[in-house]
């Protein structure tokens, strides 16, 4: 018997369930080691998330070790990984793209089908990376990270542009810190001064704009009137989508790294007069894991300043919900499953 962290709205509890039998071929059996939590947990927490079924065990921001391998695994046993938590079904129109990120038939781990909070579980070989020159806990930020790396990637903006990321919470730090990698010149524009704060004084994010009634003029100011080569929106809210088209430079892009269940509006003469594109970012691929656990391990990314909170599986019931509510300082908590 191994234990569970089990969700029910509002409500978390350690259970016992059998562990996990041997993996089929191509799967391996895992010891989770440290799993993050992000903003999809504390929302499942609520009950707000509306593609779930309870009860649900979360977690999908992954570090583990190997267990044991099923047929077919070149991977050894002790081997330290990180979990890519997107399983993709390998045969639809976005798989056969090489775009598994995307899959019509995906299964999120935590969301979709039982996650990490727990001591073992069992994934696809094909989900995983080897966790080389990082720490187990430094691995288990690999995944969120990953998000704001793709969401770059798919910008194309090439070294020398201005990028604007709106939303200074983990996901848009994320953005910034591989837009500044990619070469670009940041700015983060967020409603709260205590974000913006913490980038500057954590990060080295010196530039930020307060989204109130005067941040089109200080964007414009900032900007000498051109707007921003590329605009990342990390902010999960329709209304500051929309606002963000016209913060875009004229060729430029918009790149919605949130999701929104909202219609949303802008104005067409606008968008044409710019030719800007409006690019949808979901999620990430190897690339991206590879690329962020790289820039971990060559200190690119000061992951020991993203983890601001840490438990263990045994208190996470308690901290979780207080930090459901709790968040000034907040930026990443990470649980202690593993020895």
């Amino acid at each position: 018997m191994k234990a569970v962290l089990c969700q029910e709205p509002g409500v978390l509890d350690l259970v016992e369930r059998p562990s996990p039998g041997a993996p089929e071929a191509g799967w391996v059996r895992l010891a989770v080691s440290h799993v993050g939590i992000c903003g999809t947990d504390y929302h499942i927490f609520e009950g707000k998330h509306p593609f779930l079924e309870y009860p649900r065990v979360m977690g999908h921001e992954i570090s583990a070790t190997l267990l044991e391998a099923g047929a077919g695994v070149a991977l050894a046993a002790g081997t330290p990984v990180i979990v890519n938590p997107y399983l993709s079904c390998g045969a639809c129109v976005a798989c056969r793209q090489d775009k598994p990120n995307c899959c019509t038939n995906i299964k999120v781990l935590g969301v979709h089908t039982d996650g990490a909070f727990c001591e073992e579980i069992v994934v696809p070989a094909g989900n995983l990376y080897v966790a080389k020159g990082v720490s187990l806990e430094a691995a288990a930020t690999t995944e969120f990270l990953a998000i704001g790396a793709h969401a770059v990637r798919r910008s194309m903006a090439p070294s020398g542009s201005r990028s604007l990321v709106i939303g200074a919470g983990p996901i848009g730090l994320g953005a910034a810190i591989f837009s500044r990698i990619a070469g670009h010149e940041v700015t983060l524009l967020d409603t709260s001064t205590e974000r913006l704060q913490m980038a500057a004084e954590r990060f080295g994010f010196s530039s930020g704009i307060v989204a109130n009634d005067g941040a089109a003029d200080a964007i414009r100011a900032s900007t000498d009137g051109d707007g921003f080569d590329v605009v990342f929106d990390a902010t999960g809210y329709g209304p500051s989508i929309e606002k963000a088209f016209s913060f875009v430079a004229h060729g430029g892009a918009l790149v919605l790294v949130s999701v929104v269940k909202d219609d949303i509006r802008f104005s067409d003469p606008e968008f044409h007069k710019r030719e800007m594109m409006v690019i949808g970012s979901r999620n990430a691929t190897r690339v991206d894991f590879e690329h962020v656990a790289d820039s971990i391990a060559r200190g690119l990314v000061p992951v020991e300043k993203l983890i601001t909170h840490r438990t263990t599986l045994v208190d996470a019931p308690h901290d979780l919900a207080r930090w459901a509510h709790e968040k000034s300082g907040l930026i990443k908590a990470v649980i202690k499953i593993g020895a």
